[in-house]
């Protein structure tokens, strides 16, 4: 095991010449400005000046020399700059590979679980063509492809003049955090001898996504990393269907839980796949897994959702519905920044069961669910039961997203019956509300509801007059509320409740 103090640089970036080049009139290349910020970037994150190597060469040309040997010899991470250039010149990849066994000599390639080279894709190009030692890497994408004409453009630094590309710094900070911790990683190794110290934090599968969700997907991975959490896929997936799927299980099986962003792109379809994109097959896969105890899915949909591919449209529909999740799958349609108060709710505590009751104590309590646009219809309900000795309850009306849902949630977990009222409320709302009874032993519960009651009121339509289910009792009123049409939910509940 090498010290850390025998490394005389911190990174060294492995770049071709010609990706440099930049007009007379502006004083930095797109390679100066990463070197220049990255230093900084890692200087003040590892608290002292940060040493970075990159040949000067002002003639344009890559030559790999003895000099660049030495060098490679005392860096500690290689950050490789992908280009078609790059992947084209024999001296890049000479690079590349002479730091691979000189690395492979001192500490080793990897340590723990992270990678020595980081690859930076400065310019798009097919997987396939990444040089082979880096393809399984993943890597730090510096461009965008528009998904309708699949042309790439490259972030940079500036927009424009005063305006900052959000993008290109998104990026940018995620790489130096990560050859920060990695630096970090090699100093504790050098110094307990052990390759990586152990983590604490849970395994996570997050979800490829598509190009308009990746700066949301980015800032998701980038805080629970900061956490101390291991994020999955930690590799490029691969492109053939049967070996995506494989890869993706085998992920699944080590997480904790799965998180998907759900955007208005429907995505790539993998090889030898007929239909799904892997959007929808990552989601499949984790709906399967959801059978298993231990396992959840939070699934995310972009608030404003608007998708004009018809089969996003069905994806969304379907998942708004309640037909295409699973056991243990939680959807929101929230801002990210509450989805993300929702993760690190989920993280920190795991839900109270609800313990089973040896004999009734206390009120019979009923929760009223329904629509924030229903809540004024709801409440001559809720005043009936109210009289008839029970403690019924709507759900929160003020509050923020997040305690909405932890509201709704622990209601669940308390009560002892549901009532599903609608009356503005659509179709969708009402299969997702019942889809939530269904998988309440994923939420933690552990005792069967006494009572369940689906109160359909007006306006009528056929959808209403066409509902049927078997999860429920079906309660159908259009016109003034009729207490006695609850007789059979209240009945139920007695008679539960006397024979407890």
């Amino acid at each position: 095991m090498a010290d850390l103090s025998n490394f005389e640089y911190d990174a060294f970036i492995s770049y071709a010449h010609l990706d440099n080049e930049h007009p007379k009139d502006t004083p930095q290349g797109w390679i100066d400005k990463l070197h220049e910020i990255l230093r900084q970037r890692l200087s003040m994150a590892l608290g002292r000046e940060t040493r970075i190597w990159r040949d000067l060469k002002l003639s344009g040309n890559d030559d790999f020399n003895e000099t660049i040997v030495t060098e490679l010899a005392k860096t500690a991470v290689l950050v490789s700059v992908l280009t078609p250039r790059y992947v084209n010149s024999n001296s890049c990849r000479q690079e590349l590979q002479q730091f691979l066994r000189v690395a492979s000599g001192n500490t080793g390639i990897q340590i723990g679980d992270k990678h020595r080279v980081f690859k930076v894709i400065k310019t798009y190009i097919p997987l396939e063509k990444h040089p082979p030692e880096v393809q399984r890497l993943l890597g730090y994408e510096f461009y965008e492809k528009d998904a309708l004409s699949g042309r790439a453009r490259e972030f940079d630094d500036d927009l424009s003049p005063g305006r900052k590309d959000m993008r290109y710094w998104s990026r940018l900070l995620d790489l130096a955090e990560e050859i920060c911790d990695l630096i970090q990683l090699l100093q504790t190794s050098s110094t307990s001898n052990t390759t990586a110290p152990p983590t604490s934090g849970a395994i996570i599968y997050l979800a490829e996504t598509t190009s308009d969700l990746v700066e949301q997907r980015d800032r998701i991975k980038r805080e629970l990393q900061q956490y101390g959490h291991t994020l999955l896929p930690d590799k490029p997936l691969p492109l053939s269907g049967p070996a995506f799927q494989d890869a993706v299980r085998e992920y699944l099986s080590r997480s904790r839980f799965s998180i998907h962003l759900i955007g208005e792109h429907y995505g790539v379809v993998p090889e030898m796949e007929p239909e799904r994109s892997v959007v929808r097959l990552q989601h499949e896969l984790a709906v399967a897994r959801t059978r298993d105890a231990g396992f959840s899915q939070l699934i995310w949909l972009q608030p404003g959702l608007n998708p004009i591919d018809k089969r996003q449209q069905k994806f969304v529909a379907d998942l708004q519905s309640g037909s295409n999740v699973g056991v243990s799958s939680e959807l929101t349609q929230v801002k990210l920044e509450d989805f993300k108060t929702i993760i690190q709710g989920k993280l920190s505590h795991k839900a109270q069961a609800v313990p089973v009751r040896s004999e009734p104590a206390g009120p019979t309590y009923i929760y009223v669910i329904c629509d924030r646009q229903d809540m004024n219809a709801a409440e001559p309900l809720q005043n009936y039961l109210l009289d008839q000795g029970f403690e019924a309850v709507l759900p929160l009306a003020q509050g923020s997203e997040v305690e909405v849902l932890e509201d709704h949630r622990q209601n669940l977990l308390d009560c002892d019956g549901v009532v599903v009222f609608q009356s503005q409320a659509g179709e969708a709302w009402l299969r997702m509300k019942l889809r939530e009874l269904i998988k309440l032993p994923g939420y933690g519960r552990t005792t069967p509801l006494r009572s369940k009651a689906v109160y359909i009121a007006g306006p009528q339509s056929q959808q209403k007059d066409q509902f049927k289910t078997n999860e429920a009792l079906t309660i159908r009123n259009y016109g003034n509320f009729t207490p006695e049409l609850l007789s059979p939910f209240v009945q139920q509940i007695n008679s539960v409740k006397g024979g407890a």
